[in-house]
């Protein structure tokens, strides 16, 4: 299970992790959508915060209890008690991101209502504050995305997973992971994945895993 602010990558990450593990990738916004009829924003418009939420946590708790496979979570899952209780049966990786990068991936996109405002930075950033303990609450793996492309972030979380959860990665994918890690001059060994490259906002790379352990 992926959890995060927005912009953390949940779904981008998620599909790369999906492939890597040749398992089946879940995103319950795009669930929710689908049920709904129409994007989230003008679930948030049209009907209001409250029923979005409703329809959110009914959507979680089947995906959780029917889903095989990788599942991303909306960014705002976590504030519901029911869903935290819920995720402490399962194996919870927490995407993070800066308040920085977070901004720089959002944008001031339409899509996400709750960062629409006269003072996008201040609204992420009071977001993060509020959600952070709730997103730690539920993690059992952290890991920071801030200025890592996709497979820099998929790589660290198989690694982590693999550490904190032995058994969950196979030993195939695991050695993958292993062996296709960046250099320290940030320039993909001949043949890697192009993913493998830092992003342009990358001025100094980060240390691959960058991560935190919970429980």
């Amino acid at each position: 299970m992926l959890v995060g602010p927005p912009g953390a990558g949940k779904t981008t990450v998620g599909r790369v992790l999906a492939r890597r593990l040749d398992l089946r990738f879940t995103d319950v916004d795009a669930v929710i959508v689908q049920r709904a009829g129409k994007p989230i924003a003008d679930i948030f418009t049209q009907d209001g915060e409250d029923a979005f939420r409703a329809l959110e946590r009914e959507v979680v708790a089947t995906a959780l209890d029917s889903t095989e496979g990788v599942l991303a979570l909306g960014g705002g899952s976590v504030l519901a008690a029911s869903t935290r209780e819920r995720l402490r049966d399962h194996r919870v990786v927490l995407l993070w991101v800066s308040l920085t990068d977070g901004l720089r991936r959002t944008g001031v996109s339409t899509a996400r209502p709750l960062l629409a405002g006269v003072n996008p930075r201040a609204t992420f950033k009071a977001l993060l504050d509020a959600r952070a303990p709730l997103y730690r609450e539920v993690a059992t793996v952290e890991v920071d995305t801030t200025r890592r492309s996709a497979n820099q972030v998929a790589r660290a979380v198989l690694i982590e997973v693999a550490q904190v959860h032995p058994g969950v990665v196979s030993e195939p994918v695991l050695a993958a992971a292993l062996g296709s890690a960046t250099p320290p001059h940030g320039v993909p060994r001949p043949g890697a994945d192009p993913l493998d490259a830092p992003t342009p906002a990358a001025a100094v790379p980060l240390p691959d895993p960058l991560v935190r352990h919970h429980r």
